[in-house]
C-alpha cells in the first residue's frame, strides 16, 4: 500500500475541520454515504441535492462546525467545476455539432455500407466507440439506438446481436475514457495525468469492449432472442440541410482531441524533460482544455460550415448544447464538494491508518468502493466521484502510471451491474421493448462483464508498469 506524508495531507487541508477520532469519523463517513444513497434511491432526490445534504450530514456526524463544513464543501465544488466544468462544456459543444451537422450519421452510414453479416456487430461496436468519445452516455444512446433498431430491422438481425455491441462501446467510453465527466473528476481528485490515463484507458478499453460487445452479444442473442419493436423504429424526418460533412473530416475532428492528448502523453514519457521545447509545446496543445477547444474550433468548419450552417445556426447549436449539461455540472461539482469535505475531515489519514495492515491492493480497493456505491445509487458518476474522494490519499505516493490505473479501476467499478435504480437500465429496456428480466440478462450482465474484465486488464497492467 502507499503512504501519505504530512506535507501531502497539508496540501489538501491545513488541519482537519474536526477533532473526531477514527471511530466517530468512520461512522460519519458511513452516515454521509447512507444519507446520499437513501435520498437518491428511496426519496428520488436529485444527486446534486443528495450530495450537498450528504456532505453536511458527514460534517455534522463528525462533529465539525457547520461553517467549516460549508466552507470545505463550497471550496471543493468551486475547484472541481473550475478544473472540469470547461472540459465538460467543450465536450457537449462538440457532441452537439456532431449530431446536428449530420456528421454522426455520416460515420454510421459509411461504416455500415462496408459491413454486413458477421461483421455487423464489429461495425456497431466501432461506431459506438467512435461516437461515444465526445458524447455523454445518455446522448449517445439517444443517437445510436434508433440506428441500432433500423439496422436490426432492415438486416433481419437479432436485436441483441446488434444492440449489445453498440451499448458496450458507449458504456466503456463513458466509464474509462476522458473527457467524460466521471474519468475527468477521478483524474482531478487523484491528481493523475490525463494523457497517461487516456493512453492506458484505450489499452484497457479495446479488449474490454470486444469481450463485452461482439463476443457477449452471441450469448445475449440466445438468451433473449427478440426483434426490433415496431413502435420504436424511427421514421427518418425530412432533412433540413442540403449537405453534410464528409466521413474523413468528421472522423478527424472527433479524434483530434484524443490524438493531441496521446501525443502529449507519448512525448512526456519519451522526452521527460520539462525544459525541452518539443515537450513544452506538446504540453500546451495536449492539455485537455486546448485539445478540446481546438476540436470545437475545427468542428465549426469541418462539421458546421460543411453542413451549410450559417453563423446564426452555429451560435444556436452551441447555445443549445450547454443547457442539458447543467445537471451534470452540478452533480460533478457537488461530488467534488463531498470529496473535499471528506479530505478536510481527516478521512484520508484515517483510511491510510486503517490500510496499513490491509492486504487489499489500492486498485482493487478503489474498484470495490465504486462497485458498492454504484449498486446502491445506480449512478456511475456518483460512484466515481465518491470513490475517488475516498481513495484519493492512497494515490499520493503512486507513480504516474499507477495513479492513472487507479482512475481506471474506479471507472470500471462504477459500471458494475446496472439495475432498476439506474436510469440507463430503463432507457435500454424501453427502447428495446424488453421486460425487466430480459434487461437484466442482457444489459445488466453486459455492464458487469465490462466492469470485471476491465479490472482484470488493469491489474495485469499494474504488474508490468
Amino acid at each position: 500500500m502507499t503512504g501519505l506524508s504530512v506535507e501531502m495531507l497539508a496540501a489538501d487541508a491545513v488541519e482537519p475541520i474536526t477533532s473526531a477520532g477514527n471511530a466517530q469519523l468512520g461512522i460519519a463517513v458511513l452516515a454521509g454515504i447512507a444519507v446520499i444513497v437513501l435520498l437518491i434511491t428511496k426519496f428520488k432526490v436529485h444527486a446534486f441535492l443528495a450530495l450537498t445534504i450528504g456532505s453536511l450530514a458527514l460534517g455534522a456526524f463528525a462533529g465539525a462546525p457547520l461553517d467549516k463544513t460549508i466552507t470545505s464543501f463550497s471550496a471543493g465544488l468551486g475547484s472541481t467545476v473550475a478544473s472540469v466544468g470547461v472540459l465538460i462544456a467543450l465536450g457537449a459543444i462538440l457532441g452537439k455539432l456532431l449530431a446536428d451537422s449530420g456528421g454522426a450519421d455520416q460515420i454510421v452510414d459509411t461504416i455500415l455500407a462496408r459491413a454486413s453479416g458477421r461483421a455487423m456487430p464489429w461495425a456497431m461496436v466501432l461506431i459506438a466507440s467512435i461516437i461515444g468519445l465526445p458524447l455523454f452516455f445518455e446522448v449517445g444512446i439517444v443517437l445510436l439506438i434508433p440506428v441500432v433498431l433500423l439496422v436490426a430491422k432492415r438486416g433481419n438481425y437479432s436485436l441483441m446481436r446488434i444492440g449489445i455491441p453498440a451499448l458496450a462501446g458507449l458504456s466503456v467510453m463513458h466509464g474509462l475514457i476522458p473527457p467524460h465527466p466521471g474519468p475527468l473528476v477521478a483524474i482531478d481528485a487523484l491528481d493523475a495525468d490525463l494523457g497517461v490515463t487516456l493512453a492506458l484507458g484505450v489499452l484497457v478499453a479495446v479488449p474490454t469492449v470486444i469481450i463485452a460487445g461482439p463476443v457477449f452479444s452471441r450469448y445475449a442473442a440466445r438468451w433473449v432472442d427478440i426483434q426490433a419493436p415496431e413502435n420504436m423504429i424511427p421514421q427518418r424526418p425530412s432533412e433540413d440541410l442540403d449537405r453534410r460533412p464528409g466521413f474523413g473530416a468528421t472522423l478527424a475532428t472527433v479524434l483530434l482531441p484524443v490524438v493531441l492528448m496521446l501525443v502529449k502523453a507519448f512525448v512526456d514519457i519519451v522526452v521527460d524533460d520539462p525544459e525541452n521545447h518539443v515537450q513544452r509545446v506538446t504540453d500546451v496543445i495536449g492539455s485537455p482544455l486546448i485539445a478540446l477547444l481546438a476540436a470545437v474550433t475545427v468542428g465549426m468548419f469541418t462539421l458546421g460550415r460543411a453542413a451549410g450552417f450559417t453563423k446564426g445556426r452555429l451560435s444556436t447549436t452551441v447555445e443549445k448544447s450547454l443547457a442539458p449539461i447543467a445537471g451534470v455540472l452540478l452533480i460533478v461539482g457537488a461530488g467534488g464538494g463531498f470529496k473535499t469535505t471528506l479530505i478536510d475531515a481527516g478521512v484520508g489519514q484515517m483510511i491510510l491508518e486503517f490500510s496499513e495492515n490491509w492486504s487489499i491492493p489500492a486498485l482493487l480497493l478503489g474498484w470495490l468502493i465504486a462497485v458498492a456505491i454504484r449498486l446502491a445509487t445506480g449512478s456511475a458518476t456518483v460512484a466515481t466521484i465518491s470513490a475517488a474522494g475516498l481513495v484519493a490519499p492512497l494515490a499520493a505516493d503512486m507513480s504516474t502510471s499507477h495513479a492513472a490505473l487507479l482512475v481506471l479501476a474506479i471507472g470500471a467499478g462504477s459500471l458494475f451491474f446496472s439495475h432498476v435504480n439506474d436510469a440507463g437500465f430503463w432507457l435500454v429496456k424501453e427502447y428495446f421493448g424488453m421486460d425487466v428480466g430480459q434487461t437484466v440478462k442482457t444489459w445488466s450482465v453486459m455492464e458487469t462483464i465490462i466492469s470485471v474484465v476491465a479490472l482484470g486488464f488493469i491489474m495485469l497492467l499494474s504488474l508490468v508498469l
